[in-house]
Parts: C-alpha cells; structure tokens; sequence
C-alpha cells in the first residue's frame, strides 16, 4: 500500500508540472515526500541507494502524469490554439500578486526595482532570438539551435520544478518551450525529448544547490527577478487579438478563468515553505 501511494504521488505530482502555474514543488511538500526528493538529487549517493525503491517509484508516478496530461494538452493547442494560450496568459497574470508578495523582505527596494526590471527587458529581448513555435505549432525537428534553446529552457524548467510554489511548465510557457515539449511528450518524440532530457537533470541538480545556499538566503531578491520575468513573459506569449467576435468571447472567459485559476492555486501556497 506505501508503494502505491508513493506512485500516486508521483502522479499528482508529474500532473502538477504539466499544468502551467501549478508547483510540482509545492505537491511535494503537501504528500509528505518533498525532503526525500531534495535528498534524492542532492547526488548523496548513499542515500539514493537507500531511498531506491522510492525514487524508482515517484519518478514512474510522475511520468505516467506528464505523459497522461501532455496528450491532452497537445490535443487543446491543436484545436483551439489562440483561446488555449489566453488562458495560459490568465494563468500568468493570476500569479502576479502572489509572486509580488514574495518580493517584501530585507533586500533594498531600489536593488529589487532594477532587478525586476532588467528581468522584464531580458524576456522581451529573448523573445526575438528563440525558435518560434508559431501559433499552436509546436517545434517537431532538432537542429542546433533548437537544441541549445530546448536545452537551456529545461535546465531553468526544471530548476523551478522543485521549488515550492514555482511551475516548472510556467518557466517553459513564459520561455516559448511549452506547446513544444507537450506536443514530444504526447508523440514521443525522442530527437526533441533528448536536450529536454539532458537540461532537465542538470536543472535539477542546480536547483537542488539553489535551495540549500542562495534562495533560503536571499529569496526577497530572487523573486524580484522572478516577477520581472513573468511580467515579461507576456510579451512573447501573447498569441493576438482573436480572429472573430465568438472566439474573442471565448478567450476572455478562458482568460478570467485561467487568472481566477491562478489567484486559488495561489491562496493555497505557504510562505516560507523554502525556510
């Protein structure tokens, strides 16, 4: 019975990183299992060996979710691609007061201001150098670029994946990474899955040393810089205005929705859950 609630728990958590906004982190914490997860990427190889069977478990757990969630993600962008991504931007703009909120701390409010702002600069620049994955169209052919890009995305995906009360698939998302990743989960698409793959285990090891040294030191200011980005992020998510008044309609709901959404996963998290 333990050993399938920690399936299931991986589960619950491998869903939670497929959702944008949602905190794979953050279910963690809530099923009991975050501390033996950082311990479990933290390369102690004696404890990896003693904690086994409940690795091999959690990550089957979570891959059956991401695998489960991503083909119904890739179907939604594949048919309704505009309203899909103006929910993602509800999403987006829901979270903003809860990340804003995570900035108040000890740090000098002008230092933080300038971080926010170089932050925000930074994602709307890069938003003119990234592979573009078009208008529900997901990136579906590996070359170099793509692979740096892919790359690099996973590693901060991944990073946030582990950190209470950041969405993983929200770093993609804000990135121009999502619909693409999705779309290779749900077809198995190995060439594209590789480089997210490989940025996805280096992510995790660096955000596991993240959380031990510099954000339970510094968390005010590395939320700052959060805030920028996701404020950013809106830029290059922005799909246009709807092409007709009913699917206007329909994304302004999904967008009310998608902020609605965003503001009751919010309610839910726990301050200092990094202390």
């Amino acid at each position: 019975m333990a050993y399938f609630r920690i399936f299931l728990s991986g589960m619950v958590i491998g869903i939670a990183n497929a959702i944008p906004g949602v905190s794979g982190g953050t279910m963690a914490v809530v099923l009991n299992v975050y501390d033996r997860l950082i311990a479990l990427v933290s390369l102690n190889l004696k404890k990896i060996l003693r904690d086994l069977p409940f690795a091999l478990l959690l990550v089957a757990g979570a891959g059956t979710g991401i695998v489960l969630f991503a083909k119904i993600m890739s179907g939604l962008f594949d048919s309704y691609p505009v309203p899909t991504t103006w929910f993602f931007m509800g999403l987006i703009v829901g979270s903003i007061p809860f990340i804003a909120r995570r900035t108040r701390g000890t740090g000098s409010v002008p230092v933080k201001s300038v971080l926010g702002t170089i932050a925000v600069v930074v994602m709307i620049i890069t938003a003119f150098f990234r592979p573009d994955e078009g208008a529900g169209q997901a990136i579906t052919a590996l070359d170099p670029a793509v692979f740096q890009f892919l790359f690099l995305a996973s590693v901060a995906a991944a990073a946030a994946m582990i950190v209470p009360g950041l969405s993983g698939s929200f770093i993609f998302l804000m990135l121009g990474a999502y619909r693409t990743v999705i779309r290779a989960v749900s077809d198995m698409n190995l060439p594209i899955l590789l480089p997210v793959a490989l940025g996805a285990g280096a992510g995790l090891l660096a955000g596991a040393a993240l959380i031990r040294f510099f954000l339970a030191r510094r968390l005010d200011m590395v939320y700052a810089v959060i805030l920028g980005l996701v404020v950013g992020s809106l830029v290059p998510v922005f799909p246009g205005l709807p092409p007709t008044v009913p699917q206007g309609i329909v994304s302004a709901a999904v967008f009310a929705g998608g902020a609605v959404l965003s503001r009751l996963f919010s309610s839910t998290e726990k301050e200092g859950t990094l202390s």
